[in-house]
């Protein structure tokens, strides 16, 4: 059996990851290719139950390290227990988030030794990477505009917009660093646009055919 391909959608608050994600993986399945849609933190039991100590109570709750640490937990639950299954089965995964989220928003949003978390995702994820990442790129007085218009918030949403600007440049630098995982979307665009320049990378780099 073949393996299946992981693909991950990045970018700050408000970009539409999840939005698209669920686009990207209809897409998928319309076209044959069996598809799991997961998010981070999150995407399995223990995972689920750490994303909980990591998305609620105030925003100073952690240290930036203890708080990586945390992510990274939550994150080898996940690779364990839901995307190396799925991929073992020869189904493509589309995670809402993974490393890359942690390693901004940790260290380029709140300062954690880049160093330390890039070790710390090795750990974790044993040299595991994503096929592809699609960073969703939206100014940041745009994107928490949209993440206000959303029911509830949570404790990324209300950190200051100097954090959010870092978090921007953070993404946009990884993806500069390298072009051959990385691609960057204009999320400014209407949904319909955007879904279009997610399904032109993926069929750019993956081998699956989408209509025109």
């Amino acid at each position: 059996m073949t393996r299946g391909r992981f693909i991950t959608l990045e970018g700050g608050e408000g970009a539409g990851k999840t939005v698209q994600a669920a686009r990207l993986r209809d897409a998928l399945e319309a076209r044959g290719v069996g598809t799991v849609l997961t998010r981070e933190p999150g995407g399995s039991p223990g995972a689920e139950e750490i994303r909980r100590l990591l998305v609620s109570g105030p925003v100073e709750r952690w240290e930036p390290l203890a708080e990586a640490m945390l992510h990274a937990a939550a994150r080898r639950d996940h690779l364990l227990h839901t995307i190396e299954p799925a991929l073992e089965r020869g189904l493509w995964v589309i995670s809402d988030r993974f490393v890359d989220s942690m390693i901004v928003y940790q260290g380029y949003g709140q300062g954690a030794d880049l160093g330390v978390l890039e070790r710390l995702s090795d750990l974790s994820l044993g040299g595991f990477e994503p096929d592809l990442t699609v960073v969703l790129d939206i100014p940041v007085s745009e994107g928490l505009g949209r993440a206000a218009a959303r029911a509830g918030s949570n404790r990324y949403e209300r950190m200051g917009t100097d954090f959010h600007e870092t978090v921007r440049r953070g993404f946009l630098a990884r993806a500069e660093s390298d072009e051959r995982r990385y691609a960057v979307v204009d999320a400014t665009a209407d949904p319909d646009t955007v879904d279009r320049a997610i399904q032109k990378i993926v069929a750019a780099r993956l081998p699956v055919l989408f209509d025109e």
